[in-house]
């Protein structure tokens, strides 16, 4: 079943941030992966949402999710991400 991260960004230092991105899009090569959407927040409609970017990565499924997640790669970009950004990880099954 399809897992699907969601990532709600606060950039601090674009410069960084790019390395960052950079980064992850390596990490992600040798996973089964799939972007569907980066963009920027255009409108609020309903709550509270003070993230100015968001992204949706499909994987495969949970495992293959977590386990790009927790590879030494990715945790590597983590300092990197925290300096850069503000960033809040969710992660979805589908239906």
């Amino acid at each position: 079943m399809a897992a699907y991260l969601i990532g709600q960004i606060t950039v601090r230092d674009s410069s960084l941030w790019q390395n960052y991105v950079a980064g992850v899009a390596e990490s992600l090569a040798s996973f089964d992966t799939r972007i569907i959407f980066r963009g920027t927040r255009s409108a609020t409609l309903a709550g509270t949402n003070d993230r100015d970017l968001a992204v949706v990565i499909e994987f495969s499924d949970q495992k293959t999710l977590q386990n790009w997640f927790n590879s030494d790669r990715y945790q590597g970009l983590i300092p990197l991400r925290d300096r850069a950004a503000d960033v809040v990880i969710t992660t979805y099954e589908a239906d």
